[in-house]
């Protein structure tokens, strides 16, 4: 008989396919259709450090006389608690309507009194935490040493607060990606993710102004995760999800054999459905039927970089077999 169980977020899954931190996970029917077609856990939409960051500064600015600055350290706790009933209720309802494990997605930009919030988390009842860690390393002043520092401070500070699974959910903007993820895999994580995705500029030239590029991912997309997870998934000590462009059932295949435990997925469900899930599963099920794999362990990591016949394609940057080996050509 055929199991699809895995282990991520320090828990065991039933399946590979965790419903990424999205709106769609914001609300309890919604996390009600996912559990009952199927997911092996859903992430809570992301409770933001800069929503509470701008919300204060909008209060502060609206108010100058010098009383009032007497009381906005009140406020500023005011704003945080509000957001920590409102989140707190979110994953109680999560929690009663879901038996996939319900995980809390918290996005910060600073470590400090704001990660207390973690162990919050943790008492209202969620199985774990997905820390989605970025600042967009854009400050010339700021070194990749800073970036790395806050990353892993944000996490020794989280891990040291919880007594529940953590992992986190980075980006690709490193310039030492995979040292990054080795110093993080030696946090006591529970797993790493790559990547998330984040919202991107665009230019509208009518109006001659900046505005938000498409929120989707693309099926292409897919490729990037790929080949992170093909490197790292042998050499870390921690497991891995690939995310962002994973559309299909080929795409997990594809991430399970590159030697991700697991894969985050959200783009395809605003096209398609939380039915649709029923469908990524049946076609892993039919892969694995047909492969003659009973478990995903049995095929996890068959192309990762230790195991591949050429490894040499995970870290090559060009296309020697399109462009390049022109001289060989031509003395032929």
């Amino acid at each position: 008989m055929t199991s699809l169980k895995t282990r991520f977020f320090g828990l065991e899954l039933k399946n590979p396919l965790i419903i990424a931190s999205s709106s769609l996970t914001a609300d309890a029917g919604k996390i009600r259709e996912f559990s009952e077609n199927g997911a092996g856990a859903i992430v809570l939409k992301s409770v933001f450090e800069e929503e509470i960051i701008n919300e204060y500064n909008q209060i502060a600015q609206t108010k100058t006389s010098a009383h009032f600055e007497e009381f906005l350290d009140y406020f500023d706790y005011k704003i945080r608690e509000q957001v920590l009933a409102s989140y707190g209720q979110l994953i109680r309802d999560a929690k009663s309507v879901s038996e996939a494990p319900i995980i809390a997605s918290i996005n910060c930009v600073s470590t400090g009194d704001w990660l207390q919030f973690a162990s919050q988390v943790q008492d209202a009842g969620a199985d774990a935490i997905e820390l989605n860690l970025f600042v967009m390393p854009c400050d010339p002043l700021k070194t990749a040493e800073d970036q790395r520092r806050f990353y892993l401070a944000a996490v020794r500070e989280v891990v040291d607060r919880v007594n529940i699974p953590v992992t986190v959910k980075i980006s690709s903007y490193f310039s030492d990606l995979a040292s990054v993820c080795n110093a993080l895999a030696g946090e006591k994580l529970s797993g790493i993710t790559m990547f998330n995705r984040f919202a991107n500029p665009d230019i509208d030239i009518e109006k001659e102004k900046l505005v938000e590029a498409q929120p989707f991912s693309n099926d292409s997309e897919h490729l990037l995760p790929l080949r992170w997870v093909g490197i790292l998934s042998p050499r870390l000590g921690c497991p891995i999800a690939a995310s962002t462009g994973i559309y299909t059932g080929e795409q997990v295949i594809k991430m399970l054999l590159a030697g991700a435990n697991a894969v985050q997925m959200a783009s395809v469900f605003y096209k398609k459905g939380p039915a649709h899930l029923t469908v990524i599963i049946k076609d892993l099920e039919h892969w694995m039927q047909k492969k003659g794999y009973e478990s995903i362990e049995d095929f996890r990591g068959r192309l990762s970089l230790t195991k591949a016949a050429d490894p040499s394609m995970y870290s090559r940057a060009q296309y020697l077999s399109s462009f390049g080996g022109y001289a060989g050509s031509e003395r032929k």
